[in-house]
């Protein structure tokens, strides 16, 4: 991957973030964490099955069931 490229991808990186960011100014409490656990139930999921599509979306699903059931 080129310097170009690099830039490239690091401004589509931070515009993404900041766009979902701004995204959660509206949510519920209920909703945030439902969210914040989809993130990390993805996260966890790649990383456990090297990346597989459905493991990663396997772990948003059911980081997404226990963060709407937080409190």
């Amino acid at each position: 991957m080129n310097t170009l490229s690099k830039r490239i991808l690091s401004f589509v990186i931070v515009t993404t973030i900041a766009i979902s960011v701004g995204a959660c100014s509206n949510m519920s409490k209920r909703d945030k964490h439902t969210t914040i656990g989809a993130g990390v139930g993805a996260v966890g999921g790649a990383i456990l099955t090297d990346g597989s599509p459905l493991g990663t979306i396997g772990g948003a699903a059911v980081g997404g069931i226990i963060g709407r059931q937080v409190k």
